[in-house]
């Protein structure tokens, strides 16, 4: 017990199973046994979920395909809402959403993501897994003895769930292990309907958990019912934050915003239930309402790292590098020391104008990076090398951030850019094509090839990828302009 108590959850197995063969019998020594093991490998669900592409394309679930603008996760955001970010200042991610100050799980979800791209991808040593989840938290069934090297400690095919439903003491153990550690959602379900059912279904917990599988399993409808019944037992912050991931996944984030405020009438100022209203907020545009919640959750913890985080990046995009660049700093203080802090530094010192200070920061980030790292931070020299004019550094770093990562899109457009400054039109448009293949949600190389083809006559051609820019970023003025220039032709023919 003081090994769990202390996380040495190694030791503490060790123990249990040596008391164990001692005698097979004592359930109190089998209890802590399956909570150690299970603790190895939990995770927090709600900092741990994550959608892989199967999840998408396997949904049945019947969305609205004509959403109202702003009131939905899959929907190209408007900038002409309220205050909608532009993509010309912010950069988006592959979702469509813009740039979060932080990486978290789930931030790919309503992407536009499809598998026949993604079967186009190759298989690289940063991308091994098209179909399944990206990082592996949670393995798949009948994979155990290539993750573990113990021997199996409960058979669950020769388990008998009904000797286990009128002991909830450790009913509730053994469900932890099945969901967690064996990951078997469906004889996890069923042990908690059973013992739902055996507690007259008067128990919170159980309906919970019943409502935790048929979210796992993509039964949402079901799930909710479960929650929001649970709700009305025992009102907790888990089963809030639970029933908005529902309304999450059914593309509805006015509705998880909602659930978010009936939590927080209930718990004043939680910052997990502004964090998801925040990061709501953000997903669909309105960063300043975003922004405000995360000055909201730095009022009640003063050192929650995504707030700072996206508090900085959000300063950044606004034009003022100043305001980012302190709290960047301040993430170093609280003992942040990695290569996307330093490249984070390195800009906002650029741009504010402390030019010695960014160099330095660059070479701490370049010493510290990883592979799938050291791409965007060649990327980000290039563009000061960019900004400074030299062009022949720009184009080297921005070689090299290929040479880390060959599917780095932002990279073959900024390579066909001063590609066609040399004059190496046919060049230019390759990096341009290839970049638009690799980056679907990009709206730059769209234009510049639709900007090549009017410039070379290709009147089709530019009004084809000018209606793909317009598809990615509605409001960018110079494919509006473009596009209206060939209309007119159109119609003098």
């Amino acid at each position: 017990v003081t090994q769990f108590r202390k996380r040495n959850f190694e030791a503490c197995i060790n123990l249990c199973t040596e008391l164990l063969h001692l005698n097979p019998c004592d359930e109190a020594i089998w209890t802590l046994k399956t909570r150690a093991l299970t603790q190895e490998v939990k995770v927090d669900f709600f900092e741990g979920e994550e959608e892989g592409l199967i999840d998408n394309v396997l949904d049945d679930n019947a969305i609205s395909s004509v959403p109202r603008p702003g009131t939905s996760l899959k929907s190209a955001l408007s900038e002409s809402e309220g205050n909608r970010v532009s993509r010309t200042f912010r950069p988006s991610t592959q979702s469509g959403r813009p740039m979060s100050g932080v990486l978290r799980p789930g931030i790919s979800r309503g992407g536009s993501a499809n598998i026949e791209g993604v079967l186009r991808t190759p298989r690289t040593g940063s991308n091994a897994r098209p179909l399944t989840s990206s990082t592996g938290r949670v393995k798949r069934l009948g994979t155990s003895s290539l993750l573990s090297g113990r021997e199996e400690f409960i058979n669950l095919s020769r388990l008998n769930l009904t000797k286990y439903v009128s002991r909830p003491e450790i009913g509730k153990a053994l469900f932890e292990y099945i969901y967690h550690k064996e990951n078997d959602i469906r004889t996890a379900m069923d042990l908690a309907a059973q013992s739902l059912k055996a507690s007259a279904y008067g128990d919170g917990y159980w309906k919970v958990q019943l409502g935790k599988c048929y979210l796992r399993l993509g039964l949402f409808r079901d799930s909710d019912n479960m929650f929001k019944s649970a709700l009305k037992i025992n009102e907790s912050v888990d089963v809030y934050l639970l029933l908005s991931d529902v309304y999450l996944r059914l593309d509805q984030p006015m509705a998880a915003i909602e659930i978010y405020n009936s939590g927080l009438e209930k718990f004043p100022n939680e910052v997990s239930l502004l964090t998801g209203v925040a990061r709501v907020h953000e997903a669909v545009g309105n960063c300043q309402l975003s922004n405000a919640f995360y000055q909201a959750i730095l009022l009640e913890d003063a050192i929650n790292i995504e707030a700072i985080a996206c508090i900085a990046t959000s300063h950044f995009y606004s034009d003022s590098p100043e305001h980012s660049l302190r709290y960047y700093r301040r993430l170093l203080q609280m003992g942040l020391f990695n290569a996307e802090i330093y490249n984070n530094l390195g800009l906002s010192c650029f741009y504010a104008g402390q030019y010695d200070l960014s160099l330095s920061c660059f070479e701490r980030a370049l010493n510290l990076g990883k592979d799938e790292v050291l791409a965007d931070i060649w990327y980000n020299i290039g563009h000061i090398a960019l900004e400074i004019g030299d062009t022949n550094f720009a184009y080297q770093a921005t070689r090299l951030a290929l040479s880390h990562n060959f599917n780095h899109a932002e990279a073959y457009n900024n390579l066909g850019v001063m590609e066609s400054r040399k004059g190496n039109i046919e060049q230019a448009l390759a990096y341009f094509k290839t970049s638009s293949t690799l980056g679907t949600h990009l709206f730059e190389p769209n234009f510049n090839l639709s900007s090549f083809a009017f410039k070379t006559g290709d009147m089709e051609t530019s009004f084809t990828m000018g209606s793909k820019t317009l598809e990615i970023f509605p409001e960018h003025k110079d494919s509006l302009a473009l596009i209206k220039r060939l209309e007119a032709s159109f119609a003098n023919l």
